[in-house]
């Protein structure tokens, strides 16, 4: 659903593009070869970037679909050299979102655009789950708040130009349709025998199994929201 917003952008063929915190690169292949873009995808992790380096080479897309290590809060781009930021499930894991989006302002060109997807924590979700949750899955609890993001935002010379509410539609039609097993039923697998998974797993990949079960559960219920901003650095006059 966050991708079809790249097609309302009217971007050219070969425009360039920056995937801020590419993982594996899944989002850098299909924004080259659903868009025809020529896409960098930055990520602090070396190994993730020689996963998406093979991905890149398996869908024969080395071409357009290049990588590199990096950071969000010192972006390896020079000024103004972007068309797109995309940045999907990443800033919520980042301390500094003033500079993280400073540095999205800094290479975008004019009329430039950012599209940016995270889950943010709502009223719904209680202190203490928000402290398992965040510790558990690595993330940094004041930028998983809406108003630190729009704030960040808000210093630079960015324009929020959409704010668009993803619910849990997605979640819902996976559960009509049994796919995949509903994550609830894995938190009360999860839960009720833990000593089975953790003497199997280990304590920490029971916690981030656990975790990550949870966190689809929360969006489900409201405890967590998901969030696509399209920003745009506008023009000089």
């Amino acid at each position: 659903m966050v991708l079809e917003l790249i097609a309302s952008l009217g971007l050219p063929v070969h425009a360039r593009a920056l995937d801020l915190g590419c993982g594996e690169g899944s989002d850098s292949v299909a924004l080259a070869s659903r868009f025809a873009l020529d896409v960098l995808g930055i990520d602090p992790v070396a190994r993730h970037v020689e996963l998406a380096e093979h991905a890149a080479r398996e869908a024969d897309l080395a071409t357009l679909a290049r990588f590199a290590v990096g950071v969000a809060e010192d972006l390896p781009a020079d000024d103004g050299s972007v068309d797109l930021v995309w940045c999907k499930d990443v800033l919520v894991h980042v301390a500094d979102l003033d500079r993280a989006y400073g540095e999205i302002a800094r290479v975008l060109a004019p009329g430039g655009h950012a599209v940016v997807y995270q889950m943010f924590a709502t009223d719904r979700l209680a202190s203490d789950e928000a402290d398992q949750l965040w510790t558990t899955m690595g993330v940094v609890a004041s930028s998983a708040r809406l108003n630190t993001t729009i704030d960040a935002i808000a210093g630079t010379d960015l324009q929020l130009e959409q704010d668009i509410v993803l619910g849990s539609e997605w979640d819902e039609w996976s559960y009509e349709h049994s796919l995949p097993t509903p994550h609830a039923l894995r938190v009360a697998g999860l839960q009720r025998d833990p000593e089975h998974y953790i003497d199997q797993f280990g304590r920490q990949a029971y916690d981030i199994m656990l975790g990550d079960a949870l966190w689809h559960v929360f969006a489900l219920i409201g405890k967590l929201s998901g969030r696509a901003l399209v920003l745009t650095r506008p023009h000089s006059d």
